[in-house]
């Protein structure tokens, strides 16, 4: 089992078939003060396997600070179906939504495992925000 895509953005989500639709990549949040709450940071997970790995999966999400301290945390299962004749590949879709607490600048990461296994890293750079005004260059700013 892999991780076919992992990323941050505004808004996400995967229709009844499927289908993920993504609005607003991003990997830099700007930070007016310290410390804060990001509200509703979507993290997008697309996971791939083969026709063997049918069955649970282990996932397991932590956000780390740049000291390593986990922030936020959670162990979830994926249960991939047996998929119609002829296809080899298995897939799904998720979207999580966190309100993400932030107590510093820095690079803290977003790191993904599947059973037991640490197959992706996400980063978030973590910035104050120059004076009283957020930069006009296109990074996710706070809300």
């Amino acid at each position: 089992m892999k991780i076919a895509l992992a990323l941050l953005c505004d808004y996400a989500l995967v229709d009844r078939l499927g289908k993920l639709s993504v609005l607003g990549i991003f990997e830099h949040l700007w930070i007016q003060r310290f410390p804060a709450v990001h509200p509703r940071l979507h993290l997008v997970l697309r996971l791939k396997g083969k026709r063997t790995e049918i069955g649970e999966h282990t996932v397991r999400i932590r956000l780390l600070d740049p000291d390593d301290h986990e922030i936020l945390g959670g162990t979830g299962v994926v249960d991939f179906a047996e998929p119609p004749a002829g296809v080899t590949e298995i897939e799904a879709g998720t979207v999580l939504v966190f309100d993400v607490p932030v107590a510093k600048p820095g690079r803290c990461r977003f790191e993904i495992s599947v059973d037991d296994t640490v197959e992706e890293t996400v980063p978030l750079t973590v910035m104050q925000a120059p004076g009283n005004q957020l930069p006009t260059h296109p990074t996710k700013s706070e809300s």
